[in-house]
């Protein structure tokens, strides 16, 4: 299966019915538990208001790591089968990723405000995604210029395996420091969030979800163009 859609025109033949249905049934489900967090939940009794950027502050945290994985993925593919559509997967996840752990740093300094009463603290949690987003623009970075020296992207991809020792830093850390982070809400077995409280995450968690795949879709299909509008170039000018 992998090494079949590891060829561009099949590829394409999925990706180009998928794209729009990943990022319009994301954009959906994103709006609508959108619209759920915020006009119809009740506030926290502790929290009050503020909860509410729960709604896009867990799935941007989600996807930050959840982008690095695929990255790593991709890398790990690339590595040992020498696919160049692992590579250029890799290069279409990395700002997309980069994106929503901005996003999680964001959302989370806005959160604090009022909860911590400060905007930022070097605690655990957010010590540790802060460093996944650098790492995130350090990688477009070695990637990017290993491609201009004509290299053979092996290390981009070795950095890109390494980076995910940072993930169980991250996921762990409100367990293994003291921390001003509250601990782990939401699991694939468990909530500690009220019901009623809980439904809209349940929307936007899986909406942000395909939208993030709906998105490395459409740049991975561009890049793509790109590539052969440049080969066919230099078919021309020979």
């Amino acid at each position: 299966m992998i090494h079949a859609l590891a060829n561009p025109t099949r590829f394409l033949k999925i990706a180009r019915p998928l794209t729009p249905i990943l990022f319009w049934s994301g954009l959906l489900m994103t709006l609508v538990g959108a619209w759920g967090g915020l006009t119809q939940t009740p506030p926290d009794y502790l929290q009050k208001e503020s909860v509410r950027i729960l709604y896009i502050h867990v799935p941007s945290a989600w996807l930050g790591m959840g982008g690095w994985s695929a990255l790593a993925i991709a890398c790990f593919a690339y590595l040992v089968w020498r696919h160049p559509l692992a590579a250029l997967a890799a290069r279409a996840t990395a700002p997309v990723g980069a994106v929503f752990a901005a996003l999680c740093l964001i959302t989370g300094s806005i959160w604090g405000r009022p909860t911590w009463g400060t905007w930022w603290e070097w605690d655990g949690r957010l010590t540790s995604m802060l460093l996944l987003f650098f790492i995130y623009i350090a990688w477009i970075a070695l990637e990017r210029a290993d491609r201009e020296r004509g290299g053979d992207g092996r290390i981009p991809a070795l950095f890109g395996i390494a980076g995910t020792v940072l993930l169980p830093v991250i996921r762990y850390s409100v367990v293994w420091w003291n921390t001003l982070h509250q601990g782990q809400s939401l699991t694939l077995t468990k909530s500690t969030i009220d019901d009623s409280m809980l439904w809209p995450l349940l929307l936007t968690l899986p909406g942000f979800s395909l939208l993030f795949g709906g998105i490395v879709l459409m740049r991975m299909r561009a890049m793509l163009a790109e590539q052969r509008v440049e080969a066919r170039m230099r078919r021309l000018a020979a």
